[in-house]
């Protein structure tokens, strides 16, 4: 490798045995935070390497998304040499992540009670679907299904319109953070007693802690929300207004929002009728009130009221496309967009979105093409003298 990696897991040596979304997130949130990570291939690679189209210079943009910072090795698992050198891996590394059917490594040899008797300190991640109970195990863990059968599909679209997934793999990325989150406790914990644990994440599960107020509506209200489309079930205003031109989300989250937003629009009288005075009100009545905003928003662009709303303390924003979305976060100074690698090899890449103030995330290495650190890792495992290691 010609740059060592820096940031605060810079020396963490991380075994990528995963593919496709929500293993490859979680390894390079890792490794922009300093891990050297190697992402252990099979011989066709990433399935999403054939992910296409949207394609920058003949490679998926989807692969692309999430394998900056790694290197790559091919392994036949099925080779009894390259099962060996992965072993030799699963041996050597702090971490090891992976998002094979439960059971799937341990078939090869590759699972954690496989390896932690030679490797104690090890931190082994796994990421399924649907956890590892005899029922779980079984199901295939797509992440549209889990959108499905989690219940998040029954909440996403108009009560008059069939379920909506979401329009990216949700709980893959949600189910990848916590992946990272848990690997980052594990290595605490490794800290302070030198022993590695595994850490186990299922997509069923990220899905509903993360549907947040809505699962909690049943498990602690017993009330099974509904889809609502852009509405809020606990909120109003909470959703696109129309203006002149197009729509604007008004988000008014408390009762000196709301008087603000009614003085803003002229309508300063809708803030003192008890039938919108207070959230609660306003969410019971929301039929009758929306109307009476509409009629004042219509009469001007939304970009003009989100100028006069936003200067009035009250949150709202035009909807945007995702290049509109980018163009907005540069336009503030977000620098959502960095260079990975130089010259022909340089390729664009959405910015981590932590700060560090005194260990930054480093962009140094782009997604590998498949096998391209293959000689060296191969011969550092072999303990080839002079080869290239972590």
């Amino acid at each position: 490798m010609t740059e060592r990696p820096t940031g605060p897991l810079a020396g963490i040596l991380v075994a990528d045995f995963s593919r496709v979304l929500a293993g490859p997130y979680a390894t390079m949130l890792l490794a922009d935070l300093g891990a050297d990570v190697i992402k252990v291939e099979s011989p066709a690679g990433d399935d999403t390497r054939a992910w296409t189209p949207p394609v920058r210079d003949g490679i998926s943009t989807y692969y692309l998304a999430v394998n900056r910072n790694k290197r790559s090795v091919v392994l036949d698992l099925k080779d009894d040499g390259d099962l060996g050198l992965a072993r030799e891996l699963g041996t050597r590394c702090d971490v090891m992540i992976e998002n094979l059917r439960p059971g799937g490594m341990a078939r090869f040899g590759l699972g954690y009670d496989d390896l932690s008797p030679a490797n104690p300190g090890l931190v082994y991640a796994s990421i399924s679907g649907f956890g590892t109970t005899e029922r779980g195990a079984a199901l295939p863990g797509y992440d549209l299904i889990v959108q499905a059968m989690s219940g998040l599909m029954s909440l996403t679209g108009d009560p008059d319109t069939e379920p909506f997934r979401s329009g990216i793999s949700v709980f893959d990325v949600m189910a990848g953070m916590h992946a990272a989150i848990g690997v980052l406790a594990a290595l605490n914990e490794r800290y302070l007693t030198g022993t590695g644990q595994q850490v186990e994440v299922n997509l069923l599960s990220s899905a509903l802690s993360g549907m947040v107020n809505q699962t909690s509506a049943y498990v602690a209200g017993g009330v099974v929300p509904q889809r609502m489309g852009n509405s809020h079930p606990s909120l109003y205003p909470y959703e696109p207004i129309p203006c002149a031109d197009g729509e604007l989300i008004i988000t008014s989250g408390n009762n000196a929002q709301f008087r603000k937003l009614c003085e803003v629009i002229g309508a300063p009288e809708l803030a003192d009728d008890p039938r919108f005075a207070r959230n609660e009100d306003r969410t019971v009545h929301r039929a009758e009130l929306r109307p009476l905003l509409v009629e004042r928003l219509r009469t001007r662009t939304k970009m003009e009221w989100f100028r006069d709303i936003i200067a009035a303390g009250v949150p709202c924003g035009p909807i945007n496309d995702v290049a509109q979305g980018v163009g907005f976060a540069t336009e503030i100074g977000l620098d959502p967009v960095v260079e990975v690698g130089e010259g022909d090899a340089m390729v664009p890449s959405v910015r981590n979105p932590v700060t560090l103030s005194d260990t930054p995330v480093d962009y140094r290495l782009p997604p590998p093409a498949l096998d391209e650190h293959g000689k060296e890792i191969r011969a550092w495992l072999r303990g080839d003298e002079g080869s290239v290691g972590s």
